[in-house]
């Protein structure tokens, strides 16, 4: 395949900064639903609300007509929240050409199916090839020119090759991976963890008990990877603990600062009211945990911090708690 143009929709935070980062190698429209930031993508080469520092490429174009960026495209790349995601693939359904392939960019589940974003995709537009990009990625950072690695994940190797010269530039590399599984549940599963993290520091825990809560999060996501189909070595790399890290530590992680939030005292509805994007962490932590149970796997923090998002306890009481589950063998969950 020769990919000349690629539709790009949402226009967040990531949605535009693959957008930026892809003028690079190839035509690209963006498209979001709000006129106003598609003029100012159009005129000023900005979208302050999102990406404040940031100026865009003069070559990426913005529209608000989905038909016109579906279209003409090669490839659809979707950056679209999880729960609004099926209803623009049946929009996307209307306009795409036969077997142009479908990317995700998105980290959480569809709440009442517990469906991967890659799996509604398969449903809804059957016979398009489908992947999952996703990593470490930080959006300011790379838009700041910082060097920055992903992954993309497909069952296809001839097309995940080409498109890996598609979304890959300069200081932003892209590896290939065929566990779409693993890397998919990887970026979802780590935003819980980011959650009790955020929850840590927002109670002054230190470094120590940060690094406890990566590595046995990390533990769990594993667990539950590999019991629905992911490979464990998957949950090593990128997709899994480079994530992790990056969504645990950084200052510009949604799903930290929900914990930081949360650890002030703050309930869920307060915070979600105060932040533009969406922390996906929150939204899919009932189908995670719909998941374990299905799955018969242990996840004791996160749990833990689903009972803080449904209201059940408090961030201070959950986080002791998570520090007198017993400790076995460090194989063992808890």
């Amino acid at each position: 395949m020769q990919v000349q143009r690629v539709a790009v929709l949402g226009g967040g935070s990531w949605g535009t900064t693959i957008a930026a980062v892809m003028t690079r190698n190839v035509e690209v429209t963006l498209w979001a639903r709000n006129a106003d930031t598609v003029e100012e993508i159009n005129t000023r080469h900005t979208n302050l609300g999102y990406l404040p520092d940031a100026t865009l490429p003069e070559k990426l174009v913005a529209t608000t007509d989905i038909g016109a960026a579906v279209g003409s495209a090669d490839v659809v790349v979707m950056a679209i929240p999880s729960q609004h995601f099926r209803s623009v693939l049946r929009t996307v359904k209307e306009h795409i050409h036969a077997w142009v392939p479908v990317i995700s960019l998105t980290k959480g589940l569809e709440l009442d199916t517990r469906m991967r974003m890659t799996q509604v995709i398969e449903q809804e537009l059957p016979g398009h090839p489908f992947g999952v990009l996703t990593g470490p990625n930080l959006a300011r950072e790379i838009m700041a020119g910082y060097a920055a690695a992903s992954v993309i994940a497909m069952d296809d190797e001839v097309i995940v090759r080409e498109l890996q010269e598609v979304f890959g530039s300069g200081l932003f590399r892209v590896y290939t991976n065929d566990d779409v599984i693993g890397c998919e549940l990887g970026g979802v599963l780590k935003n819980i963890i980011a959650i009790a993290a955020g929850m840590g520091d927002g109670q002054g825990a230190g470094d120590n008990t940060r690094a406890a809560i990566i590595t046995r999060g990390l533990a769990e996501i594993t667990r539950l990877g590999v019991a629905m189909g992911g490979r464990p070595e998957t949950f090593a790399g990128l997709a899994g603990m480079g994530d992790l890290i990056a969504t645990c530590t950084s200052g510009q992680s949604r799903n930290r600062h929900v914990g930081m939030e949360l650890a002030r005292g703050r309930d869920m509805e307060e915070i979600v009211a105060e932040m533009r994007m969406v922390a996906e962490g929150a939204k899919s932590a009932p189908a995670v945990m719909a998941l374990a149970k299905e799955y018969g796997v242990e996840m004791p923090i996160a749990s833990d911090v689903f009972r803080v998002l449904r209201g059940d306890a408090t961030a201070s009481r959950a986080f002791r708690g998570l520090l007198r589950v017993e400790a076995g063998a460090e194989s063992e969950p808890g």
